[in-house]
């Protein structure tokens, strides 16, 4: 559950602890890599007057803040995480739509050459590497020829 840190670093930065702000993170801890339409439905079930704007308006100051993170995973809207969970690359699962966290330090010789080669710095917390997780690739290995896999 998310630490009650985050109240005092609003408050000491000025900004007031209101119950939108709350039930945005708190969804955002509930529901882990949600895109700000499922974190809105979550915070409606506790307060229905918040509308998608004030979800969206939120998550920015609390990623300023640095309290949550986002990623871009698939074509749609960007996930929301707690940033305290933010050190990881997501995989993918074109499958089962599953996403797998991956400690960073895996990506970090693919980061070093792109930064040899081409002088670029990349930030690989923030997109999603595509394929098929293992128990996935696993059925598929399973089914005979010309079976699709679920």
């Amino acid at each position: 559950m998310v630490s009650t840190d985050w109240q005092d670093d609003l408050r000491s930065r000025g900004y007031r602890l209101t119950p939108q702000r709350q039930l945005v993170l708190e969804a955002v801890d509930k529901l882990d890599h949600s895109t700000p339409e499922d974190i809105l439905a979550e915070v409606r079930r506790t307060a229905g007057g918040v509308n998608i704007s004030t979800v969206y308006r939120t998550l920015e100051l609390l990623e300023e803040l640095g309290l949550v993170s986002h990623a871009h995973i698939g074509h749609g809207a960007p996930t929301y995480h707690l940033a305290e969970r933010h050190d990881h690359l997501h995989l993918m699962c074109r499958d089962c739509e599953r996403v797998i966290e991956a400690e960073l330090e895996l990506a970090e010789p693919f980061a070093d050459a792109l930064r040899e080669r081409f002088g670029f710095e990349t930030d690989l917390r923030h997109f999603a590497i595509f394929g098929r997780c293992g128990r996935c690739a696993g059925a598929a290995d399973d089914d005979p020829p010309g079976h699709e896999a679920p």
